[in-house]
């Protein structure tokens, strides 16, 4: 709690914005009369994760958490916690909105606007903007003047069109982008120019997904999953940590 609250405390005062952060454990403390509810949470923490990716592996299918049979596993134990919070926000806040940023985004949200009372929920996915943010660097323009048109569900999105200043440039955007890939999470592989030519629209990093599969596949099997990487990373911090109060 005091990682998070404190980096958020950081981010505000660097942006310099009139927000107070109050760090707390207690549920009902933190929703009682909120306007904006969001929610971003791992179920069973990184060990659960990394069962997500290897035992799909196992099988030589993807293990991943938004999509295939990872993301099903995840989304299985987030369900039950993310209707608990909408039921506590029927009584504590009824009229917040909640913005769900919680893995797997699309089918958590789709849970909480069928089997729950919350109307005004909307689901966060950082993809759209990293494709625009993208656009904007190839072409070296303020992200401002860059806007894509959308479709389809979160980690799943295609750009129909793109737009700098509201003029298309999609044929050019195309051209651009075909080699490229917009999240840093996922690799080892590229796109084809002429496949995302031939495609017409641009496709976000996580269709490789669905369009390699086989390559993604062997190239998850040779490789560290993410659980694995983040549960080095986070020894290794234990570690330094540790070393310096000893020192």
């Amino acid at each position: 709690m005091n990682i998070v609250g404190n980096l958020a405390k950081r981010m505000i005062e660097r942006a310099g914005v009139p927000i107070r952060v109050f760090l707390t454990l207690n549920r009902e403390e933190a929703l009682r009369g909120a306007d904006f509810v969001t929610t971003q949470f791992r179920v069973g923490l990184l060990e659960a994760r990394a069962k997500d990716e290897r035992i799909p592996l196992k099988h030589e299918v993807l293990g991943q958490e938004t999509n295939g049979p990872g993301g099903l596993f995840k989304a299985l134990r987030t369900i039950p916690v993310i209707l608990q919070i909408c039921e506590e926000m029927e009584t504590l806040c009824p009229n917040a909105w909640l913005i769900n940023f919680t893995n797997p985004a699309g089918m958590v949200t789709e849970a909480v606007l069928r089997y729950s009372n919350i109307e005004k929920v909307v689901g966060l996915c950082n993809v759209p903007i990293g494709m625009e943010m993208n656009v904007a660097k190839r072409f070296d323009v303020d992200h401002e003047r860059v806007r894509i048109q959308f479709a389809g569900l979160n980690h799943l999105v295609y750009g129909l069109d793109v737009y700098v200043d509201g003029v298309s440039i999609k044929e050019e955007a195309i051209r651009r982008l075909g080699e490229s890939s917009t999240v840093k999470n996922i690799k080892g592989q590229d796109w084809e120019p002429e496949f995302i030519r031939a495609l017409g629209v641009l496709p976000c990093s996580y269709h490789l997904y669905y369009y390699k599969s086989k390559e993604m596949v062997k190239k998850a099997m040779e490789s560290e999953t993410r659980a694995e990487v983040y549960s080095g990373w986070k020894r290794s911090c234990s570690s330094a940590i540790k070393t310096q109060i000893y020192l």
